[in-house]
């Protein structure tokens, strides 16, 4: 069963024998090449898997082979107690990636072949350091009729082979955007575990780095291709929730048909207004001219409650794409005027008002929330008002709502806080014990309220990679303690925090209307 496994590896992975004359044919300058391959690319971040089973597989290795008898070594925590520890590892990963680079005392060699090309990249490598670091090399090499083991890789693979190959020696790599992907294809492809995680701790640290045509969107489709369900969803989160910024960059137009829908289906899309989703939407379909079905699912995913009556009589008017498309929307756009001109009570005895049509996103707009800049966060409770329309209707555009926001570094648990008073105030208990909190009242009770509830969404911002993104989204009635995790990570003490800017902790809430079903049999 074993020699089957290998025998179906050998095929996959293009392994094929050469002679030894061949080999030494293509190797002779071996050394000077790898060295070179290692130089290139240009700026690169370094990153270190903290794993160090790379470098300390291969030593343990190299020593178990010696042909020099010495006595048996004993394990560091068998160590005397007394005894002191002399650590050279380092200067020992330094003597491997030499001997990487210059190919010395090799037993193997790796040709490796850029499909559909004649380009071949010749490697000098140890069978030892080979099958330490992956059981698939372990098995092609059990294979293999002569020194020489040939791979056939796509380009994007075989471009990053040796920096590939060198992680096996120092386990280390140095790591560009560009090469997320192909370095974790040959992770998967030759079972290099530590590696394989490592990438893809990689991808979902890196999603908010900067790069000229955008990487988002490609790590989530290689995700959905290779079935990576935790790169996929943080890639489809960081999507949703900076979605203002993607939808300004080269990026949105390369987003895939299903992409496009799947996220207009999400109520926790983080951006402006419901039109500049739209707007967005229409320079997808211009710039990449889907079938009409794809057209009109897209149209119709659009709340159009959302977006106030004088713009939508504008879009009705003056966009071509809905002008053309009009009768496929024609009744979404009926349901939006209705909404706008009569209130959401009246318009609840004959109209479902819990449809998405009528559901917020997350709109940053003054209409719907505002930010809030908290400085040395620790330091003691804050708060601030801010003013919000009553509802997306039409209907309530001149009605407001004001709303009183708490914050506290350190809060009571519910039942040990002080109640509030009727108009709303809030009374707030320190304790040196509690966690931060954010709390979000109206000012004051209003008749206008009947049939309305209010979601607040809380949203923390953070610096990543010199770029402003959203870190975290929390959605609560009154209180982010309904939460349970409110900024449960957060060392706000430290000014270096990753939740920090400048010192300063960034939030922006919003109040998002939603409207109860009425106990009344529709007309």
């Amino acid at each position: 069963m074993h020699r089957g496994k290998a025998s179906v590896l050998h095929k996959e992975c293009g392994t094929s024998e050469q002679s030894a004359h061949g080999a030494t044919h293509h190797c002779a300058d071996n050394s000077q090449r790898q060295h070179n391959n290692i130089q290139r690319g240009g700026v690169e971040e370094m990153f270190r898997l903290s794993d160090p089973r790379s470098s300390a597989l291969v030593i343990m290795g190299l020593l178990s082979f010696s042909h020099i008898k010495a006595a048996v070594l004993k394990p560091e925590g068998a160590l005397d107690s007394g005894a002191t520890v002399l650590n050279h590892s380092m200067s020992l990963v330094q003597r491997l990636e030499n001997l990487f680079l210059s190919g010395n005392s090799s037993d193997v060699t790796l040709r490796v072949q850029t499909i559909n090309t004649d380009e071949v990249k010749v490697l000098q490598s140890h069978s030892l350091v080979l099958s330490l670091q992956s059981d698939v090399f372990e098995e092609l090499l059990l294979s293999r009729n002569s020194t020489t083991l040939v791979l056939r890789e796509a380009a994007d693979c075989a471009a990053v082979f040796d920096k590939f190959l060198r992680y096996f020696y120092c386990g280390d790599i140095g790591v560009r955007l560009d090469q997320a992907i192909p370095l974790h294809k040959l992770a998967s492809k030759y079972h290099v575990g530590a590696l394989q995680q490592g990438m893809t701790q990689y991808m979902t640290q890196h999603l908010s780095s900067d790069s000229p045509s955008g990487h988002v969107v490609s790590w989530y489709n290689y995700a959905l291709q290779i079935g990576d369900a935790a790169l996929r969803d943080s890639c489809l989160q960081y999507l949703s929730w900076n979605l203002s910024s993607v939808l300004q960059s080269a990026e949105w137009g390369s987003i895939s048909e299903d992409l496009l829908l799947s996220l207009l289906q999400r109520s926790d899309l983080i951006l402006q207004s419901e039109l500049e989703l739209y707007e967005a939407v229409e320079a997808w379909i211009n710039h990449n001219q889907p079938i009409g079905a794809i057209i009109e699912s897209a149209l119709r995913a659009i709340r159009y409650g959302m977006i106030p009556p004088q713009q939508l009589f504008h879009l009705q008017k003056q966009s071509p794409l809905l002008v053309k498309y009009y009768e496929a929307i024609r009744d979404l756009l009926y349901l939006a005027f209705q909404f706008h001109s009569a209130s959401p009570i009246q318009l609840a005895k004959y109209f479902d008002v819990n449809c998405s049509i009528f559901t917020p996103r997350n709109y940053l707009s003054p209409t719907w929330g505002s930010s809030w800049v908290i400085n040395n966060p620790t330091r003691d409770d804050r708060s601030f008002s801010f003013q919000t329309q009553l509802g997306p209707s039409g209907h309530d555009s001149n009605k407001r709502v004001t709303w009183n926001a708490l914050f506290s570094p350190r809060w009571l648990p519910l039942s040990a806080r002080s109640t509030y008073t009727e108009l709303g105030a809030m009374q707030p208990t320190r304790t040196d014990g509690g966690r931060p909190r954010v709390i979000v009242t109206p000012a004051t009770s209003s008749p206008d309220f009947a049939g309305v509830g209010f979601q607040k969404t809380v949203i923390v911002m953070a610096k990543q990679q010199g770029k402003v993104v959203v870190r975290h989204v929390y959605n609560f009635h009154q209180s982010t303690e309904e939460s349970g995790d409110f900024l449960v990570d957060a060392d706000l003490q430290r000014r270096a925090s990753e939740y920090l800017i400048d010192s300063s902790l960034y939030l922006h809430v919003v109040i998002k209307p939603v409207y109860h079903t009425l106990l009344v049999s529709r007309k």
